[in-house]
């Protein structure tokens, strides 16, 4: 049996190693890891999303994407032959977004968050107090890979005016009932990770590793 192409799409500004727990047998599945490229100035995603399917070299291949990765992959679909696109702490239309989100949209609030600060995040975890507070920023530090501030304005900027109207059904959903950035009470149609936070990739690889396979093939 030939094997199964998977292609790991992380979240917003995220580095792959996001999937650094996640072991699919391999037997059964090649892994590809997908990092974020620099827009192109004021690049729409469905062009963006156009580049990036230019690195999948294979036919009938599965495209896993978490959060914004989990919105581009679905963007990614129409320029390539899949087997199944599965997302993960995501949306798949811009109903399912938060109503936050929904007024940043409106009012453009979006335009003002401080991205470049997102640059240092080695300064912040110097100067920050507590412990809970330090090993969150250790994590940022260690998974936050892309902090371009033309990247990090283009890719809220796309999250959040994101112009998905309709679902597409053949779209896999796994949401955590904890997600506290896309909270489960929008979302509809998902495979429900139970206690699963919107950084679930990293707290319940054990689920993940259970269950992709399984929901891969099935």
């Amino acid at each position: 049996m030939s094997k199964i192409h998977v292609y790991f799409m992380p979240g917003l500004a995220a580095s792959p190693t996001i999937f650094e727990m996640i072991d699919l047998p391999k037997d059964n599945f090649e892994v590809h890891l997908l990092h974020w490229l620099l827009p192109e100035k004021n690049e729409m995603l469905v062009d963006y999303a156009k580049r990036m399917a230019e690195n999948v070299k294979q036919e009938n291949t599965v495209l896993i994407g978490v959060s914004f990765g989990g919105v581009l992959v679905q963007e990614m679909k129409q320029f390539l032959t899949t087997k199944k696109i599965i997302i993960i702490s995501s949306v798949r239309s811009n109903s399912e977004l938060p109503r936050r989100m929904k007024i940043a949209k409106t009012t453009k609030a979006y335009k003002l968050l401080p991205t470049g600060l997102l640059q240092d995040v080695e300064l912040f975890t110097k100067y920050a107090f507590g412990d809970t507070l330090k090993k969150k920023l250790k994590l940022y530090e260690k998974y936050l890979h892309m902090r371009n501030k033309e990247y990090l304005d283009w890719a809220i900027e796309q999250m959040i005016c994101w112009n998905r109207t309709k679902i597409d059904m053949e779209v896999i959903h796994i949401h955590g009932d904890a997600d506290e950035v896309f909270p489960v009470k929008n979302i509809n149609g998902f495979i429900n990770v139970k206690g699963g936070t919107h950084a679930m990739i990293l707290s319940k690889y054990k689920w993940f590793n259970t269950n992709l396979p399984k929901i891969i093939l099935e």
